[in-house]
């Protein structure tokens, strides 16, 4: 690799660099920030390497496990980010006045919200957007968003995390479930309380035992231990196994709303509303950034059209 004389490196023909230090410090390793650049690893420590010579200061701390920046290298990125942001917004709102959604958007989503709410509705929008590519993972681990170069992430939670930006796609809610074949063996719960009683199958959470808590419309609280022969972590497997006659479940309104509908599962204790065991509302969330491409734009009204049209049990 070629070097190039400090005298050479005048900082006006180093902005880049700079952006590219900024870069590094969102994405947190030299791999990571290439890539979102467009680089090789090996340019991308070039360009710091020669900001460095530049400065005169040592701009990012280097060990075998991670980087970070110095307190110069933070200082230079906290003090340049705004510019960069400022031209970053003026150059894309320029850009696309003339310009249709375009691009590669990276989505991410739950496998079971994921597969019966998100999916479904892509074919849709590819068909009315062709310039637009879409890279889809589903897993229910919750993803770095801004590490990993995730452009959007489906989530169903009560509260977005306060460090993205989050649009409301829709509401939802957590019904319970029983089949009739189950129902008529083990008779119908009429109260929460009730259900010490029955095979119930939970969605495990680490560290906590299951508890299923209810409100009724009067403000009356009820937490519930269940047991039962199943557990699952996945609300597609525990309907399933609910539609076979193992027991009642708690399942988010997306998973039930077809068995439902097909009179496979019966909805229980209608007066009364689970608490704490799913989320509230369903979020298309994205690490902030001052500008939204157009494309992730386009896909986020897109599904909050087509989820809210399709909700409801």
């Amino acid at each position: 690799m070629s070097t190039v004389a400090v005298s050479e490196l005048r900082p006006d023909l180093l902005w880049s660099h700079v952006h590219a230090l900024g870069m590094l410090a969102a994405q947190g390793s030299f791999t990571a920030a290439a890539q979102r650049l467009g680089l090789s690893k090996a340019a991308m420590s070039q360009r710091i390497a020669e900001l460095e010579r530049v400065a005169g200061v040592p701009l990012v701390q280097r060990t075998t496990r991670s980087v970070r920046l110095t307190e110069a290298g933070q200082q230079l990125v906290d003090a340049t980010a705004p510019a960069y942001a400022q031209i970053e917004r003026g150059f894309h709102g320029v850009r696309e006045r003339a310009e249709a959604p375009r691009g590669l958007v990276r989505l991410t989503a739950p496998v079971a919200l994921g597969r019966q709410q998100v999916v479904p509705h892509l074919a849709s929008f590819l068909r009315a957007h062709p310039e637009v590519r879409i890279e889809l993972d589903l897993s229910d681990r919750l993803l770095p968003l801004a590490q990993e170069g995730v452009d959007l992430a489906i989530r169903h939670t009560a509260q977005p995390p306060d460090t993205h930006v989050a649009w409301l796609l829709c509401e939802t809610r957590t019904v319970l479930v029983g089949a009739p074949a189950y129902l008529r063996r083990a008779g119908t719960p009429t109260h929460p309380a009730e259900l010490a009683e029955h095979a119930c199958l939970p969605y495990p959470r680490p560290g906590a035992a299951p508890v299923w808590s209810f409100e009724s419309r009067k403000g009356e609280r009820i937490a519930v231990p269940v047991r039962g022969p199943f557990a699952a972590n996945n609300s597609e497997v525990l309907r399933e196994a609910v539609e076979s006659g193992l027991g009642l479940a708690l399942l988010p309104d997306f998973s039930a709303q077809a068995a439902l509908r097909a009179r496979k599962l019966s909805a229980l204790l209608p007066q009364w509303r689970a608490q704490g065991s799913f989320g509230e509302r369903i979020y298309a969330i994205r690490p902030y950034s001052p500008v939204v491409p157009k494309a992730v734009r386009a896909l986020v009204e897109h599904l909050r059209t087509a989820l809210a049209a399709g909700f409801g049990t």
